[in-house]
């Protein structure tokens, strides 16, 4: 059984104020929902942009900023995907993407923590442990969070829990080849799970200083063979894309590699 999905990729550029960054959720979600679409997903930190004290801005999951995204996608009649960060153990937050609206409400807390490129996100962020799948408009949508496109693993593991979707909020850490990285990222893990990626990173940002991944932009739609179904340049946009799951069901059968793939001993 098929279904399709219209999925809309917000590239914004969060600033550093939650309460200003709310008014671009509301402004893409309504834009979203004017173009038909079931699903606007924001990228990682959409809540406040890294660079700055993200244990100051953090708040739990029934917070004023999560209730406030959930009016916006109450309002619309969408759902939404947006980044934020909740207060974890140790002082520490967890890298949170929220997703809520149409009678949806659950979160995914970011697995594998960018500890690269001489940023350390384990100084201020607790890793989660649990994949998340949701049934989004009846298909079945699976969640990840920028440095997890790396790990081949996880987006399996969400195939095999029945995703026929995987999106990828990011705020990508810009720098030589890294956009090249992230778009045959997207495309490979695409390729290894036999899902559509739906990829979206924060705006190339007009100046940053530091070493924190502000984003650079080249928001992204890969169908289950790696082609390119839709991509952004750098700057602020939004991408809306069809989605029909009956590709993933033609190319499971066809190359099974779920199916075929051996598991090895640590």
């Amino acid at each position: 059984m098929s279904s399709t999905i219209r999925i809309s990729l917000a590239q914004i550029t969060s600033g550093e104020n939650p309460a200003d960054n709310l008014e671009l959720i509301d402004t893409h979600a309504r834009a979203a929902a004017h173009a038909g679409s079931d699903l606007v997903v924001f990228p990682e930190a959409t809540m406040r942009c890294f660079g700055g004290p993200i244990r100051k801005v953090a708040q739990p999951l029934d917070g004023e900023w999560a209730h406030a995204v959930r009016e916006i996608a109450a309002t619309n009649g969408i759902t939404v995907v947006a980044g934020m960060f909740t207060p974890a153990a140790d002082d520490r937050v967890a890298n949170t993407l929220l997703v809520t609206g149409t009678g949806i409400d659950a979160s995914y807390d970011k697995i594998h923590l960018f500890d690269a490129f001489g940023f350390a996100e384990s100084d201020t962020v607790a890793p989660g442990s649990d994949p998340l799948v949701v049934g989004i408009a009846g298909v079945q949508v699976g969640f990840a969070t920028c440095y997890d496109i790396r790990f081949p693993a996880l987006f399996q593991k969400l195939g095999d829990l029945g995703a026929d979707v995987i999106v990828v909020p990011a705020s990508w850490g810009a720098g030589d080849g890294k956009v090249e990285q992230w778009t045959l990222l997207a495309r490979a893990r695409a390729l290894d799970s036999t899902t559509f990626i739906a990829a979206c990173d924060q705006a190339e940002p007009v100046a940053a200083e530091g070493n924190a991944p502000r984003g650079v932009g080249h928001s992204i739609v890969s169908s289950p063979t790696g082609e390119i179904l839709g991509q952004l340049d750098s700057t602020p946009g939004m991408l809306t894309i069809d989605i029909d799951t009956a590709l993933v069901d033609a190319v499971r059968k066809s190359l099974p590699v779920l199916k075929n793939r051996k598991h090895f001993d640590a």
